[in-house]
């Protein structure tokens, strides 16, 4: 059974397995209370469906090194892996 962490958490179960993955407990709490508030947004996961010009604006914006040489696959993953 997952650990009550108050009132500001909505789905304890959920941010403690996000923790477990490495997440910071800010990040975890948000996506924790999106899923149980149901306003997590799913179009932010369908990066295969965004352009590579897009991609690379968003690497560019959260910093990742080396997105100039890189093809849309490997900016899907660089993004995918940037916590």
């Amino acid at each position: 059974m997952a650990k009550d962490h108050g009132a500001q958490i909505k789905d304890d179960k959920l941010y403690e397995d996000l923790r477990d993955e490495g997440m910071s407990k800010e990040k975890a709490a948000r996506i924790a209370n999106a899923k149980a508030a149901g306003t997590l947004d799913h179009d932010s996961s369908h990066l295969e469906d965004r352009t590579k010009a897009e991609l690379y604006d968003e690497a560019k914006e959260i910093g990742i090194e080396g997105r100039s040489d890189m093809s849309k696959d490997e900016l899907v993953k660089a993004i995918r892996g940037h916590k």
